[in-house]
């Protein structure tokens, strides 16, 4: 027996030896993306024992002094902001997971039925252009569209015998503002991904749906829409991960002062208090919390989906 395993062990690193070696250019063209992980996501993390001290630049992060947990301690008890701000974030991440997750998903199903290529380019151009815009710009332009002056919403409001909106300082607007602009903005990029499993799908079920009978809808709800079955439920499940990381850059564009009740979210506070006003300690235990979050987060939404659909991501 113990001849045996031994022989076998020999033959499994003799083929692990050959797979990498067989494998070799590919390993190579890794090796610059898995060094960028390295140093930019792995290596940082380093930087979280911020978190257990009163961080003091001078000392430095490990000369510091050490308080354990007294930053979460504080988060959780004393905090004036912290479930307000939790209460932000998660409420637009949830608005735009039920508003804008499905949305890239109706846009590729309905591009995938566009049987003319010119004019399936164009519609491709012009909703994917949004994407390479900044969201400095692009935010620029949203707000200019709601001006209440010269807003052409506004204009629109004003023909119509209603009375100017300043959109962007109501609290009431601020969350739809922020879900339709990431609506425009990202939803044709995201559709490229289910794009690229509908192009996977094997003709020949619609040659049999439609031998069977099946019209266009039914072919889309029978056939393409369970075939990507899989592609929504791993996006979905990196869109429920990412629950308490609403956006940066999104929401300090649009975000003033006036709408911090509603749109004032975790990352923008760790970014105005932490590097604005210099309190390292408390925004790195603020985003090790919205990480370890985000972990339970997607890892109970997989479990459930393994239990309810059988489909998870490992």
């Amino acid at each position: 027996m113990a001849g045996t395993r031994q022989i076998q062990s020999t033959i499994n690193k003799k083929t692990l030896g050959q797979r990498i070696l067989r494998s070799r250019y590919l390993l190579l063209m890794m090796f610059p993306g898995l060094l960028l992980l390295l140093v930019y996501r792995y290596l940082p993390m380093g930087g979280l024992v911020i978190a257990f001290k009163n961080f003091s630049f001078s000392l430095g992060i490990f000369g510091s002094r050490w308080v354990g947990l007294s930053n979460f301690k504080f988060l959780f008890t004393k905090h004036p902001d912290f479930y307000r701000l939790i209460f932000n974030t998660l409420a637009i991440s949830f608005l735009k997971l039920c508003f804008y997750f499905p949305f890239p998903i109706v846009l590729a199903l309905l591009l995938n039925e566009v049987t003319i290529l010119s004019v399936k380019k164009y519609f491709q151009t012009i909703i994917y252009l949004p994407h390479f815009v900044s969201w400095v710009v692009f935010g620029s332009i949203v707000i200019t569209f709601l001006m209440p002056d010269t807003g052409i919403v506004n204009q629109l409001i004003k023909y119509f015998g209603g009375t100017p909106i300043f959109f962007m300082s109501e609290a009431a607007f601020f969350r739809p503002i922020v879900v339709i602009s990431e609506i425009w903005k990202s939803s044709g990029w995201g559709s490229i991904i289910y794009l690229a499993a509908l192009s996977s799908i094997n003709p020949e079920f619609y040659e049999a749906a439609t031998l069977d009978g099946a019209n266009r809808w039914q072919r889309i709800w029978h056939i393409n829409i369970p075939c990507i079955g899989d592609t929504i439920v791993v996006l979905l499940l990196l869109e429920i991960g990412r629950l308490m990381d609403v956006g940066f850059e999104q929401i300090y564009v649009l975000a003033n002062p006036s709408v911090y009740s509603v749109g004032d979210v975790l990352s923008t506070y760790i970014y105005r208090v932490g590097i604005g006003g210099a309190n390292f300690s408390m925004t790195t235990a603020i985003g090790l919390f919205q990480s370890f979050v985000g972990l339970v987060l997607i890892l109970s939404a997989n479990f459930l989906c393994k239990k309810i659909f059988d489909r998870n991501i490992w």
